[in-house]
């Protein structure tokens, strides 16, 4: 009897950490699933031939790598403090090394929309000057295929081999849009459909287009100089904190030492953690205006 009861909490436990471990396993998969076919698709449209699954995989052991790596360098067995460090600061880093590849594919689209909405406002007054000229709308975009760089000169000549597919003019531009993801683009696409319904001239359209876009441009110069301030301030607030703790580390390693061991200490650390991301994010919806 006296060897029952423990066998029993043995068996629960054991089931317990099975139900969990599955439903973990299960969760990571879908996650991956998930992960991998929405950045496959993201790939796709920036014309990255990269495989997702295996960049999922990269980012999952990376994550793992570096949650064990930081919880043998910082943790401790011989405390629950010491194995709360670790699994801490282990699980941000595995988390942040999750979120890498999807905060670095964000960064190059960004990149790349920038470049398309600059060279958009040249090759609408091009197909402007073809169409002056007496060019057909499509000998316009060929136009500027072979005048303009990527990305610009890639997705007109995607939306041009689409035409020649049997795809109709305006299903073409759709999907066009919906590949860049550009206002600017948006607004040109409405333009030209409205224009080829209604009759209307599109060299005017084009350079109307272009103005409001320059202007556009320039408003969005204006607030990125009027808001680089705000900006700046949320990193140093935001960075202060931490700064003042790698000092006091410096200073006086046997009083940090003392914090970093104490039940209290990391859960004050972590509500630092979770109150600077807040003003982060506050920061940033201040300051972020639409134009």
């Amino acid at each position: 009897m006296t060897l029952l009861i423990p066998l029993l909490y043995a068996l629960c436990f054991a089931g317990l950490a099975y139900t969990i471990g599955r439903a973990v396993r299960e969760g990571m998969d879908g996650y991956a699933s998930t992960y991998a076919t929405e950045t496959a698709r993201e790939f796709e449209d920036i014309f990255l031939f990269i495989p997702a699954k295996r960049l999922a995989d990269i980012a999952r052991l990376s994550a793992l790598a570096l949650f064990l790596v930081i919880f043998f360098t910082l943790g401790e067995f011989g405390s629950y403090s010491g194995l709360l460090r670790g699994c801490f600061f282990g699980g941000i880093a595995a988390v942040g090394a999750l979120l890498s590849p999807r905060g670095i594919l964000y960064v190059v689209k960004q990149r790349r929309l920038q470049r398309f909405n600059l060279q958009l406002l040249d090759s609408l007054l091009s197909m402007s000057n073809a169409l002056r000229a007496g060019f057909s709308i499509l000998q316009a975009f060929e136009t500027v295929v072979r005048e303009r760089r990527n990305p610009i000169s890639m997705e007109y000549s995607l939306f041009l081999q689409q035409i020649r597919l049997g795809v109709r003019f305006e299903d073409a531009m759709r999907q066009m849009e919906q590949r860049v993801g550009s206002e600017d683009l948006t607004l040109m696409v409405l333009s030209i459909e409205t224009a080829r319904q209604t009759g209307g001239n599109l060299t005017e359209v084009f350079e109307k287009i272009a103005s409001t876009i320059r202007e556009r441009m320039r408003i969005q110069g204006r607030i990125r100089s009027l808001t680089a301030q705000g900006r700046l301030q949320g990193i140093i607030v935001g960075a202060m904190p931490f700064i003042l703790m790698v000092v006091l580390t410096l200073l006086d390693p046997v009083m940090m030492s003392a914090f970093f061991h104490s039940q209290v200490g990391m859960v004050l650390i972590g509500t630092v953690v979770i109150f600077v991301t807040l003003g982060g994010l506050v920061i940033r919806k201040i300051i972020r205006i639409e134009v």
